[in-house]
């Protein structure tokens, strides 16, 4: 089939859901990419993939979410000089993975930025880890990195460095802001210090074993990257899931949505200076999350998604305490709406702070909470639902303004939205079995899972290997396309909005650095 009027002819791949794949040569791959934007669609992922000891070159993999599903469009590059076109003037959100795939394949974006993204230093930069013939065992002496920031120069105008170790439990992140006084003109990150080297550890991990991996990627997402990644490892063995087994990942998916709203809507609080709203909102997340504990067997639900179905069951008396749950958190949650609403000094503070233009966040591609807040209509769960959420009717939760106030008001819908959710799907759980074995897959072959985490759409790509091992695995957050929205949302603001703005995205950083 061809989409969006290209010449590329694109190939539907097996599973659950819309992914279309087509080969392209440079040019095919810019009128595509040119087509995604006219039609309004957004850059998804971008990865790169070593295929010389199959005797060709490299590959680079650009993914793309349309009207007709995803669409996966893939550029055979050279061994020797592998180059493809700079994607970032069409969509700016591909300049850091562009960087990233460089750094970890050795493959060049022409023409683009070619500063390191994930190196730091920590090995020579013609060393490509993900390169299969790479010794991943080989170690480094540290080095200190002079990474080339972008200048501001001006009257009055000096830099503040922020990080990347933070007074607190966060993750580590630099930002380095140029400002006038405290309104500031300009903020440029830089990330990548919690790189783990995720993506060639898969590679020793097997097909029925790697969700354990996915699911560590971003421990408040665990549930969003395991179900990708057994999507993808089902799509590719054509491993047919029980209906209970998916309507329980359902179940697991909007519990791991409504903690971490909770949590996000206490904290975004507590940085507007009411304390009251943080402790109120993490006794709920905390009851909340002892519940999962009690009836899951982890506070998380880690490892509760696994190929072929999950690892959970929930028997009748836990459907009944979902249901009170459900119900207390709604009463008590509409009063805190109360509060935040006619709280003055905290509506003082979220209106019109931290504003994401809905104009930006199609440019860079924001999903999730952010693009929602800003007039982005993307959700997996409307508008490409897999089992059960073809049969649930899920709404989407949307505003236009694109300010703090947005983002907490797209939060309190999102929760009374899921526990909707929740009941339903207590009460409507079809009987059956939990797991379906996984059959083996053909080497080569390839997966695609694309799941509507609580942040936006989570995507991991899965290639089978030898003997039921991995092949490569490459698993993507939302969150690489709004941290650079984010740069342009602080603008014009005060200094001192930064962490409130910074915490009403709330944006992931391993999800980024894996």
């Amino acid at each position: 089939m061809r989409l969006l009027g290209q010449d590329l002819e694109f190939e539907r791949l097996p599973g659950a859901q819309p992914v279309h794949r087509a080969a392209c040569d440079d040019a095919g791959l810019l009128a595509f990419a040119a087509a995604a934007k006219e039609s309004g669609g957004r850059l998804v992922a971008l990865w790169g993939s070593d295929e010389r000891d199959r005797g060709t070159g490299f590959a680079l993999h650009v993914a793309f979410a349309l009207a007709e599903g995803l669409a996966l469009v893939t550029l055979a590059l050279p061994a020797g000089h592998p180059e493809y076109p700079d994607l970032a003037p069409l969509f700016p959100a591909a300049n850091r993975l562009q960087r990233a795939a460089f750094d970890l394949l050795g493959i060049v974006a022409r023409g683009a930025d070619r500063r390191p993204w994930l190196r730091h230093a920590n090995w020579p930069a013609d060393f490509h880890p993900l390169r299969r013939d790479c010794d991943a065992s080989r170690q480094f002496p540290p080095q200190n990195e002079d990474y080339p920031f972008v200048r501001v120069e001006g009257e009055g105008v000096h830099e503040i460095a922020v990080g990347p170790i933070h007074a607190g439990v966060i993750e580590p992140g630099h930002f380095r802001f140029s400002v006038v006084g405290e309104k500031v003109l300009r903020l440029e990150e830089r990330l990548g210090w919690t790189h783990k080297g995720v993506e060639k550890r898969f590679e020793q991990f097997r097909l029925a074993d790697g969700h354990r991996l996915a699911g560590r990627i971003c421990g408040d997402s665990t549930v969003a990257y395991a179900w990708a990644y057994c999507l993808a490892a089902e799509s590719l063995s054509g491993c047919q899931v029980p209906q209970r087994a998916l309507w329980l990942r359902a179940l697991l998916l909007e519990r791991e949505r409504i903690a971490n709203h909770l949590g996000d809507l206490g904290a975004i609080g507590n940085d507007a200076a009411l304390s009251f709203g943080l402790s109120q909102f993490m006794r709920l997340k905390e009851d909340w999350l002892r519940l999962s504990a009690e009836l899951f067997g982890h506070r998380l639900t880690m490892d509760a998604i696994v190929p072929g179905g999950v690892a959970v069951e929930l028997a009748d008396p836990g459907g009944q305490r979902i249901r009170e749950q459900c119900d207390a958190i709604e009463r008590e949650t509409h009063r805190l709406k109360n509060i935040y609403d006619e709280h003055a000094g905290l509506q003082d503070r979220f209106l019109t702070t931290g504003r994401l233009d809905p104009a930006l966040a199609s440019e860079y591609s924001v999903s999730g909470i952010a693009g929602r807040a800003s007039s982005q209509s993307w959700d997996l769960r409307t508008q490409n639902p897999i089992a059960p959420y073809d049969e649930l009717d899920t709404q989407i939760a949307s505003h236009r303004s694109g300010d703090v106030a947005a983002r907490v008001l797209v939060r309190f819908d999102e929760v009374f939205e899921s526990l909707r959710l929740i009941r339903r799907i207590v009460d409507r759980l079809p009987r059956g079995g939990l797991t379906a074995p996984l059959p083996a897959a053909r080497e080569g072959s390839l997966g695609v899972g694309w799941i509507e985490g609580w942040r936006g759409d989570v995507l991991v790509a899965l290639s089978a290997g030898a003997e039921g091992g991995i092949r490569r695995c490459h698993a993507h957050d939302p969150s690489w396309h709004v941290w650079p929205a984010l740069e342009h949302a602080i603008m014009g603001n005060i200094v001192p909005d930064f962490p409130l703005i910074n915490k009403s995205f709330n944006l992931a950083y391993s999800g980024v650095d894996s």
